[in-house]
């Protein structure tokens, strides 16, 4: 029995649209074994190299026991950060190059007060911050607290009491009042 080429074309067709719709899928990769699994850098831990001890009436070790030879965590963590020493590096370990690069940073000035440096410069940069969203939160300007004083009046109350001779303090001293805004004024 033949097969009309249009069937085989829409069958080669469908299948090619439904594999490459597959592909988009992440369970369809990972079922298929297209994606990726590189290894976990948390899980990988370097092991000693395998060697012969010198004497052979060594007991064996026993399975699931710690290697005595990798140390804990923490010592491997504190040699990774400080050096093999575990006292941090000294200037021998550095290139001249390196020497001069280091120099030129600065990090043979040693700066006894560092902790209040470091506090006043980050809590300039918080105050900047919070200067900065109270602006964005509160962009409508505040009324001062406290009566303000019309200047034109008090000026004009204490000419009259100079003209008539009487102490400035005479009088009521004129301030502004300010009415409180409606809910939505000033919005639109």
């Amino acid at each position: 029995m033949r097969r009309s080429p249009v069937l085989i074309l829409g069958g080669v067709l469908v299948a090619g649209l439904l594999g490459g719709g597959l592909t988009g899928c992440s369970n369809a990769k990972k079922t298929l074994g297209l994606e990726r699994r590189p290894p976990d850098e948390f899980a990988v831990v370097a092991r000693a190299p395998l060697a012969v001890p010198p004497e052979y009436d060594l007991r064996p070790p026993e399975p699931g026991a710690p290697r005595p030879q990798e140390g804990t965590t923490r010592d491997q963590a504190r040699n990774t950060v400080l050096g093999a020493g575990g006292a941090g590096y000294s200037r021998n370990d550095f290139s001249r190059g390196e020497q001069a690069l280091l120099k030129l940073a600065g990090t043979d000035r040693n700066v006894d007060n560092i902790r209040q440096v470091v506090d006043r410069e980050t809590s300039a940069l918080a105050a900047e911050s919070e200067e900065f969203t109270d602006r964005l939160m509160f962009w409508d300007d505040q009324i001062p607290f406290g009566a303000v004083v019309d200047a034109d009046k008090e000026s004009q109350r204490i000419r009259e009491n100079q003209a008539l001779g009487r102490a400035i303090t005479t009088g009521e001293t004129p301030t502004i009042e300010r009415r409180k805004k409606a809910l939505l004024e000033g919005i639109f």
